[in-house]
Protein backbone atom coordinates (compact mmCIF):
# COMPACT_ATOMS: atom_id res chain seq x y z
CA UNK A 1 0.00 0.00 0.00
CA UNK A 2 1.16 3.52 -0.74
CA UNK A 3 1.33 6.25 1.85
CA UNK A 4 -1.64 8.00 0.24
CA UNK A 5 -3.78 4.87 0.48
CA UNK A 6 -2.89 4.44 4.15
CA UNK A 7 -3.73 8.07 4.92
CA UNK A 8 -7.11 7.83 3.21
CA UNK A 9 -7.94 4.53 4.95
CA UNK A 10 -7.03 5.96 8.35
CA UNK A 11 -9.11 9.08 7.64
CA UNK A 12 -12.14 6.96 6.79
CA UNK A 13 -11.75 5.08 10.11
CA UNK A 14 -11.81 8.31 12.16
CA UNK A 15 -14.77 10.43 13.15
CA UNK A 16 -15.66 13.51 11.18
CA UNK A 17 -14.79 17.14 11.85
CA UNK A 18 -11.11 16.51 12.18
CA UNK A 19 -11.38 14.22 15.21
CA UNK A 20 -8.60 11.65 15.58
CA UNK A 21 -10.86 9.26 17.46
CA UNK A 22 -12.30 6.24 15.72
CA UNK A 23 -15.87 6.54 14.54
CA UNK A 24 -18.62 4.87 16.56
CA UNK A 25 -19.33 2.21 13.94
CA UNK A 26 -15.62 1.30 13.82
CA UNK A 27 -15.56 0.98 17.61
CA UNK A 28 -18.64 -1.26 17.52
CA UNK A 29 -17.02 -3.50 14.88
CA UNK A 30 -13.81 -3.71 16.93
CA UNK A 31 -15.89 -4.53 20.01
CA UNK A 32 -17.51 -7.45 18.22
CA UNK A 33 -14.14 -8.97 17.35
CA UNK A 34 -12.88 -8.25 20.89
CA UNK A 35 -15.77 -10.10 22.53
CA UNK A 36 -15.46 -13.09 20.20
CA UNK A 37 -11.70 -13.50 20.62
CA UNK A 38 -11.72 -13.03 24.40
CA UNK A 39 -14.56 -15.54 24.78
CA UNK A 40 -12.66 -18.04 22.64
CA UNK A 41 -9.48 -17.60 24.70
CA UNK A 42 -11.29 -18.12 28.01
CA UNK A 43 -13.52 -21.03 26.98
CA UNK A 44 -10.83 -22.95 25.09
CA UNK A 45 -8.50 -22.33 28.06
CA UNK A 46 -11.13 -23.76 30.40
CA UNK A 47 -11.56 -26.86 28.22
CA UNK A 48 -7.78 -27.36 28.12
CA UNK A 49 -7.61 -26.84 31.87
CA UNK A 50 -10.30 -29.44 32.47
CA UNK A 51 -8.46 -31.96 30.31
CA UNK A 52 -5.13 -31.25 31.99
CA UNK A 53 -6.50 -31.26 35.53
CA UNK A 54 -8.51 -34.42 35.04
CA UNK A 55 -5.55 -36.13 33.40
CA UNK A 56 -3.20 -35.20 36.23
CA UNK A 57 -5.66 -36.22 38.93
CA UNK A 58 -6.48 -39.51 37.24
CA UNK A 59 -2.78 -40.31 36.89
CA UNK A 60 -2.10 -39.58 40.58
CA UNK A 61 -2.92 -43.19 41.36
CA UNK A 62 -2.99 -44.61 37.84
CA UNK A 63 0.31 -45.47 36.13
CA UNK A 64 1.29 -44.70 32.56
CA UNK A 65 0.98 -48.39 31.65
CA UNK A 66 -0.45 -51.46 33.35
CA UNK A 67 0.85 -54.89 32.38
CA UNK A 68 -1.97 -57.42 32.86
CA UNK A 69 -2.69 -60.96 31.81
CA UNK A 70 -5.39 -62.93 30.06
CA UNK A 71 -6.93 -66.03 31.59
CA UNK A 72 -9.58 -67.03 34.09
CA UNK A 73 -7.63 -66.04 37.19
CA UNK A 74 -6.43 -62.67 35.82
CA UNK A 75 -3.31 -62.82 37.95
CA UNK A 76 0.41 -62.92 37.24
CA UNK A 77 2.10 -65.69 39.23
CA UNK A 78 5.63 -65.37 37.81
CA UNK A 79 5.65 -61.63 38.36
CA UNK A 80 9.33 -61.31 39.50
CA UNK A 81 10.49 -62.57 36.08
CA UNK A 82 7.97 -60.38 34.27
CA UNK A 83 9.01 -57.36 36.36
CA UNK A 84 12.69 -57.90 35.55
CA UNK A 85 11.91 -58.15 31.83
CA UNK A 86 9.73 -55.01 31.89
CA UNK A 87 12.49 -52.97 33.54
CA UNK A 88 14.90 -53.78 30.71
CA UNK A 89 12.64 -52.33 27.99
CA UNK A 90 13.53 -48.93 26.48
CA UNK A 91 11.34 -46.08 27.68
CA UNK A 92 10.62 -47.68 31.06
CA UNK A 93 11.71 -45.54 34.03
CA UNK A 94 10.27 -47.59 36.89
CA UNK A 95 8.03 -50.60 37.42
CA UNK A 96 6.46 -52.32 40.42
CA UNK A 97 3.86 -55.02 41.15
CA UNK A 98 0.40 -54.10 42.39
CA UNK A 99 -2.81 -55.74 43.55
CA UNK A 100 -6.24 -54.28 42.87
CA UNK A 101 -9.38 -55.75 44.42
CA UNK A 102 -12.65 -54.73 46.03
CA UNK A 103 -13.77 -55.09 49.63
CA UNK A 104 -16.34 -54.01 52.18
CA UNK A 105 -15.00 -51.59 54.76
CA UNK A 106 -16.43 -51.28 58.24
CA UNK A 107 -15.35 -49.54 61.41
CA UNK A 108 -17.00 -51.69 64.06
CA UNK A 109 -20.51 -50.35 63.40
CA UNK A 110 -23.41 -51.43 61.20
CA UNK A 111 -22.43 -49.07 58.40
CA UNK A 112 -20.34 -50.63 55.63
CA UNK A 113 -19.19 -49.34 52.28
CA UNK A 114 -17.59 -50.84 49.22
CA UNK A 115 -14.03 -49.67 48.56
CA UNK A 116 -11.22 -50.33 46.09
CA UNK A 117 -8.22 -51.93 47.76
CA UNK A 118 -4.83 -51.21 46.20
CA UNK A 119 -1.84 -53.25 47.34
CA UNK A 120 1.52 -51.50 46.98
CA UNK A 121 5.03 -52.17 48.12
CA UNK A 122 5.66 -50.37 51.44
CA UNK A 123 7.49 -47.07 51.05
CA UNK A 124 11.21 -47.58 51.60
CA UNK A 125 14.58 -46.76 50.11
CA UNK A 126 14.87 -48.46 46.73
CA UNK A 127 11.12 -48.86 46.23
CA UNK A 128 10.21 -46.97 43.01
CA UNK A 129 7.45 -44.36 42.88
CA UNK A 130 5.63 -45.41 39.72
CA UNK A 131 2.77 -42.99 40.46
CA UNK A 132 2.67 -39.79 42.51
CA UNK A 133 0.14 -41.09 45.04
CA UNK A 134 2.72 -41.22 47.84
CA UNK A 135 3.46 -37.50 47.47
CA UNK A 136 -0.18 -36.60 48.23
CA UNK A 137 -0.23 -38.03 51.75
CA UNK A 138 -1.38 -35.46 54.32
CA UNK A 139 -0.98 -37.58 57.46
CA UNK A 140 1.39 -40.47 58.09
CA UNK A 141 3.08 -42.25 55.17
CA UNK A 142 2.96 -45.28 52.91
CA UNK A 143 5.23 -47.49 55.03
CA UNK A 144 2.12 -49.28 56.38
CA UNK A 145 3.94 -49.59 59.72
CA UNK A 146 1.33 -50.60 62.31
CA UNK A 147 1.97 -50.62 66.07
CA UNK A 148 2.04 -54.44 66.16
CA UNK A 149 4.99 -54.47 63.75
CA UNK A 150 3.11 -56.62 61.19
CA UNK A 151 2.75 -53.96 58.46
CA UNK A 152 -1.01 -53.97 58.91
CA UNK A 153 -1.27 -50.25 58.21
CA UNK A 154 -3.80 -48.75 55.81
CA UNK A 155 -3.85 -45.38 54.03
CA UNK A 156 -7.34 -43.97 53.52
CA UNK A 157 -8.60 -41.36 51.11
CA UNK A 158 -9.45 -38.14 52.92
CA UNK A 159 -13.18 -38.21 52.15
CA UNK A 160 -13.38 -41.89 53.09
CA UNK A 161 -11.72 -41.13 56.44
CA UNK A 162 -14.18 -38.29 57.02
CA UNK A 163 -17.12 -40.55 56.18
CA UNK A 164 -16.02 -43.21 58.67
CA UNK A 165 -14.45 -40.71 61.10
CA UNK A 166 -11.29 -42.79 61.23
CA UNK A 167 -7.87 -41.19 61.51
CA UNK A 168 -4.28 -42.19 62.35
CA UNK A 169 -4.24 -44.79 65.12
CA UNK A 170 -7.83 -45.95 64.61
CA UNK A 171 -8.68 -49.39 63.27
CA UNK A 172 -10.89 -50.52 60.38
CA UNK A 173 -11.96 -53.88 58.97
CA UNK A 174 -11.81 -55.04 55.36
CA UNK A 175 -14.01 -57.94 54.30
CA UNK A 176 -13.66 -59.85 51.04
CA UNK A 177 -14.83 -63.06 49.46
CA UNK A 178 -11.70 -64.11 47.54
CA UNK A 179 -12.34 -66.52 44.64
CA UNK A 180 -10.92 -69.95 45.35
CA UNK A 181 -9.57 -68.81 48.71
CA UNK A 182 -12.77 -68.70 50.74
CA UNK A 183 -13.74 -71.55 53.04
CA UNK A 184 -17.10 -73.31 52.99
CA UNK A 185 -19.27 -73.15 56.10
CA UNK A 186 -20.21 -76.78 56.86
CA UNK A 187 -23.47 -75.76 58.54
CA UNK A 188 -24.92 -73.19 56.15
CA UNK A 189 -23.08 -74.26 53.04
CA UNK A 190 -22.17 -70.65 52.37
CA UNK A 191 -18.78 -69.15 51.77
CA UNK A 192 -16.90 -67.73 54.73
CA UNK A 193 -15.51 -64.30 53.85
CA UNK A 194 -12.02 -63.15 54.71
CA UNK A 195 -11.96 -60.45 57.41
CA UNK A 196 -8.77 -58.51 58.08
CA UNK A 197 -8.23 -55.79 60.69
CA UNK A 198 -6.02 -52.82 59.82
CA UNK A 199 -4.68 -49.77 61.60
CA UNK A 200 -4.99 -46.37 59.93
CA UNK A 201 -1.44 -45.11 59.39
CA UNK A 202 -1.99 -42.45 56.73
CA UNK A 203 -4.46 -40.13 54.99
CA UNK A 204 -4.11 -39.20 51.33
CA UNK A 205 -5.76 -36.25 49.56
CA UNK A 206 -5.47 -36.12 45.76
CA UNK A 207 -8.21 -33.60 44.98
CA UNK A 208 -10.00 -36.21 42.85
CA UNK A 209 -13.24 -37.43 44.37
CA UNK A 210 -12.93 -41.03 43.17
CA UNK A 211 -9.59 -41.63 44.90
CA UNK A 212 -10.35 -39.66 48.06
CA UNK A 213 -13.76 -41.25 48.59
CA UNK A 214 -13.32 -44.88 47.54
CA UNK A 215 -9.69 -46.02 47.69
CA UNK A 216 -7.66 -47.64 50.47
CA UNK A 217 -3.99 -48.57 50.18
CA UNK A 218 -2.38 -51.47 52.04
CA UNK A 219 0.83 -53.50 51.85
CA UNK A 220 0.95 -55.77 48.81
CA UNK A 221 1.24 -59.02 50.81
CA UNK A 222 -1.90 -58.17 52.79
CA UNK A 223 -3.72 -57.33 49.55
CA UNK A 224 -2.67 -60.69 48.08
CA UNK A 225 -4.26 -62.43 51.05
CA UNK A 226 -7.47 -60.38 50.82
CA UNK A 227 -7.79 -61.03 47.09
CA UNK A 228 -6.91 -64.71 47.40
CA UNK A 229 -4.07 -64.40 44.88
CA UNK A 230 -1.53 -66.41 46.83
CA UNK A 231 1.90 -65.28 45.63
CA UNK A 232 0.45 -63.72 42.48
CA UNK A 233 -0.34 -60.08 41.71
CA UNK A 234 -2.92 -58.29 39.60
CA UNK A 235 -0.28 -56.77 37.35
CA UNK A 236 2.79 -54.59 36.90
CA UNK A 237 2.48 -50.80 36.88
CA UNK A 238 4.96 -48.97 34.66
CA UNK A 239 6.24 -45.40 34.53
CA UNK A 240 7.61 -44.18 31.19
CA UNK A 241 10.07 -41.45 30.26
CA UNK A 242 7.35 -39.55 28.43
CA UNK A 243 3.68 -39.94 29.21
CA UNK A 244 2.74 -39.21 25.60
CA UNK A 245 4.97 -42.06 24.43
CA UNK A 246 3.19 -44.57 26.69
CA UNK A 247 1.31 -46.14 23.77
CA UNK A 248 4.53 -46.91 21.87
CA UNK A 249 6.20 -48.31 25.00
CA UNK A 250 3.12 -50.45 25.68
CA UNK A 251 3.34 -51.95 22.19
CA UNK A 252 7.00 -52.84 22.74
CA UNK A 253 6.15 -54.46 26.08
CA UNK A 254 3.49 -56.66 24.47
CA UNK A 255 5.97 -57.74 21.80
CA UNK A 256 8.66 -58.49 24.39
CA UNK A 257 6.44 -60.33 26.89
CA UNK A 258 4.29 -62.24 24.43
CA UNK A 259 1.22 -64.30 25.28
CA UNK A 260 -0.68 -64.22 27.68
CA UNK A 261 0.35 -60.70 28.71
CA UNK A 262 -1.36 -57.49 27.61
CA UNK A 263 -0.96 -53.80 28.35
CA UNK A 264 -3.33 -50.92 28.99
CA UNK A 265 -1.94 -47.38 28.78
CA UNK A 266 -3.43 -44.35 30.53
CA UNK A 267 -5.10 -43.02 27.38
CA UNK A 268 -6.79 -46.34 26.69
CA UNK A 269 -8.03 -46.61 30.29
CA UNK A 270 -9.76 -43.22 30.06
CA UNK A 271 -10.38 -42.99 26.31
CA UNK A 272 -14.13 -42.30 26.52
CA UNK A 273 -13.65 -39.47 29.02
CA UNK A 274 -10.93 -37.68 27.08
CA UNK A 275 -12.72 -38.18 23.74
CA UNK A 276 -15.83 -36.60 25.24
CA UNK A 277 -13.78 -33.64 26.46
CA UNK A 278 -12.16 -33.18 23.04
CA UNK A 279 -15.54 -33.28 21.33
CA UNK A 280 -16.92 -30.76 23.83
CA UNK A 281 -13.93 -28.49 23.25
CA UNK A 282 -14.46 -28.66 19.47
CA UNK A 283 -18.18 -27.93 19.84
CA UNK A 284 -17.60 -24.96 22.14
CA UNK A 285 -14.95 -23.60 19.77
CA UNK A 286 -17.29 -23.79 16.78
CA UNK A 287 -20.13 -22.15 18.71
CA UNK A 288 -17.94 -19.31 19.96
CA UNK A 289 -16.44 -18.84 16.50
CA UNK A 290 -19.93 -17.74 15.48
CA UNK A 291 -19.39 -14.67 17.66
CA UNK A 292 -16.41 -13.76 15.49
CA UNK A 293 -18.56 -14.36 12.40
CA UNK A 294 -21.16 -11.96 13.80
CA UNK A 295 -18.33 -9.48 14.27
CA UNK A 296 -17.44 -10.04 10.60
CA UNK A 297 -20.96 -8.97 9.62
CA UNK A 298 -20.35 -5.85 11.70
CA UNK A 299 -17.23 -5.20 9.64
CA UNK A 300 -19.17 -5.71 6.40
CA UNK A 301 -21.91 -3.32 7.51
CA UNK A 302 -19.34 -0.79 8.76
CA UNK A 303 -17.44 -0.71 5.48
CA UNK A 304 -20.66 -0.70 3.45
CA UNK A 305 -21.79 2.37 5.39
CA UNK A 306 -18.42 4.01 4.79
CA UNK A 307 -18.72 3.29 1.05
CA UNK A 308 -22.22 4.82 1.01
CA UNK A 309 -21.05 7.84 3.01
CA UNK A 310 -17.89 8.38 0.96
CA UNK A 311 -19.35 7.64 -2.48
CA UNK A 312 -18.76 11.16 -3.78
CA UNK A 313 -15.18 11.21 -2.44
CA UNK A 314 -14.48 7.82 -4.02
CA UNK A 315 -15.78 9.19 -7.34
CA UNK A 316 -13.47 12.20 -7.08
CA UNK A 317 -10.49 9.94 -6.30
CA UNK A 318 -11.24 7.74 -9.32
CA UNK A 319 -11.77 10.81 -11.52
CA UNK A 320 -8.31 12.02 -10.43
CA UNK A 321 -6.80 8.75 -11.67
CA UNK A 322 -6.75 6.47 -8.62
CA UNK A 323 -7.08 2.87 -9.89
CA UNK A 324 -9.73 0.44 -8.67
CA UNK A 325 -7.14 -1.76 -6.93
CA UNK A 326 -6.09 1.19 -4.75
CA UNK A 327 -9.72 1.71 -3.72
CA UNK A 328 -9.92 -1.99 -2.81
CA UNK A 329 -6.72 -1.74 -0.77
CA UNK A 330 -8.08 1.26 1.16
CA UNK A 331 -11.12 -0.67 2.37
CA UNK A 332 -9.13 -3.85 2.87
CA UNK A 333 -6.82 -1.93 5.18
CA UNK A 334 -9.79 -0.57 7.13
CA UNK A 335 -11.20 -4.06 7.73
CA UNK A 336 -7.75 -5.40 8.57
CA UNK A 337 -7.20 -2.66 11.17
CA UNK A 338 -10.56 -3.47 12.76
CA UNK A 339 -9.71 -7.18 12.82
CA UNK A 340 -6.17 -6.77 14.16
CA UNK A 341 -7.10 -4.20 16.83
CA UNK A 342 -10.09 -6.27 17.93
CA UNK A 343 -7.97 -9.43 18.02
CA UNK A 344 -5.17 -7.81 20.06
CA UNK A 345 -7.58 -6.28 22.55
CA UNK A 346 -9.49 -9.58 22.73
CA UNK A 347 -6.26 -11.46 23.44
CA UNK A 348 -5.38 -9.04 26.23
CA UNK A 349 -8.84 -9.26 27.79
CA UNK A 350 -9.01 -13.03 27.34
CA UNK A 351 -5.60 -13.66 28.89
CA UNK A 352 -6.40 -11.33 31.81
CA UNK A 353 -9.71 -13.10 32.45
CA UNK A 354 -8.10 -16.55 32.13
CA UNK A 355 -5.29 -15.67 34.56
CA UNK A 356 -7.74 -14.19 37.08
CA UNK A 357 -10.04 -17.21 36.79
CA UNK A 358 -7.16 -19.64 37.32
CA UNK A 359 -5.50 -17.72 40.16
CA UNK A 360 -8.50 -16.68 42.24
CA UNK A 361 -10.75 -19.66 41.38
CA UNK A 362 -13.94 -17.61 41.16
CA UNK A 363 -16.02 -20.56 39.91
CA UNK A 364 -16.32 -23.45 42.37
CA UNK A 365 -17.48 -26.92 41.30
CA UNK A 366 -19.06 -29.84 43.12
CA UNK A 367 -16.23 -32.38 43.41
CA UNK A 368 -18.72 -35.26 43.67
CA UNK A 369 -20.00 -34.46 40.18
CA UNK A 370 -17.02 -33.01 38.31
CA UNK A 371 -14.10 -34.77 40.10
CA UNK A 372 -12.48 -31.33 40.63
CA UNK A 373 -13.35 -28.53 43.05
CA UNK A 374 -12.75 -25.46 40.83
CA UNK A 375 -12.68 -24.42 37.18
CA UNK A 376 -9.08 -24.74 35.89
CA UNK A 377 -7.72 -22.73 32.94
CA UNK A 378 -4.80 -23.62 30.66
CA UNK A 379 -4.09 -21.61 27.50
CA UNK A 380 -2.18 -23.52 24.82
CA UNK A 381 0.00 -21.63 22.28
CA UNK A 382 -1.36 -23.68 19.36
CA UNK A 383 -4.96 -22.83 20.24
CA UNK A 384 -4.12 -19.14 20.60
CA UNK A 385 -2.39 -19.19 17.20
CA UNK A 386 -5.46 -20.69 15.51
CA UNK A 387 -7.74 -18.14 17.19
CA UNK A 388 -5.55 -15.27 15.94
CA UNK A 389 -5.39 -16.67 12.40
CA UNK A 390 -9.14 -17.34 12.28
CA UNK A 391 -10.20 -13.92 13.58
CA UNK A 392 -7.89 -11.94 11.30
CA UNK A 393 -8.76 -14.12 8.30
CA UNK A 394 -12.49 -13.64 8.92
CA UNK A 395 -11.96 -9.87 9.22
CA UNK A 396 -9.99 -9.82 5.96
CA UNK A 397 -12.64 -11.87 4.12
CA UNK A 398 -15.32 -9.51 5.42
CA UNK A 399 -13.71 -6.64 3.48
CA UNK A 400 -14.10 -8.33 0.09
CA UNK A 401 -17.68 -7.30 -0.69
CA UNK A 402 -17.47 -3.62 0.42
CA UNK A 403 -14.08 -3.09 -1.23
CA UNK A 404 -15.25 -4.59 -4.53
CA UNK A 405 -18.40 -2.48 -4.45
CA UNK A 406 -16.35 0.66 -3.83
CA UNK A 407 -13.91 -0.14 -6.65
CA UNK A 408 -16.77 -0.63 -9.14
CA UNK A 409 -18.26 2.85 -8.68
CA UNK A 410 -18.28 4.97 -11.84
CA UNK A 411 -16.69 8.39 -11.24
CA UNK A 412 -19.50 10.46 -12.79
CA UNK A 413 -22.31 8.58 -11.02
CA UNK A 414 -20.39 8.66 -7.75
CA UNK A 415 -19.80 12.44 -7.94
CA UNK A 416 -23.50 13.02 -8.68
CA UNK A 417 -24.47 10.80 -5.72
CA UNK A 418 -26.61 12.61 -3.14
Amino acid sequence: MTKLELQIAWRYLRSRRGSKLLSLISVIAIGGVLVGVSALIVIIGVMNGLQRDLREKILVGSPDIRVLTYGEDLKITEWPEVLAKVKTQPGVVAAAPFVLTEALMSAGFDYRSGVYVVGLQPQARGVPDVTTIRSHVTQGDFRFASTDGQHRGVVLGKLLALRFNKWAGDSINLLTLPPGGAKMNPVTGGMVPTLEKFEVTGIVSTGMYEYDNSYVFIAIDKAQRLAGLGEGVTGIEVKTTDRWAASAVASRLVAALGWPYRTVDWEEQNRSLFQALKLEKLGMGVILLLIVLVAAFNIVSTLTMVVADKTKEIGILKAMGMPAKSIRRIFFFQGLVIGVVGTVLGLMLGFAAALALDKYQFIKLDAQVYFIDHLPVSTQPLDVMWIIIASIAIAAIATVYPSVQASRLFPIEAIRHE
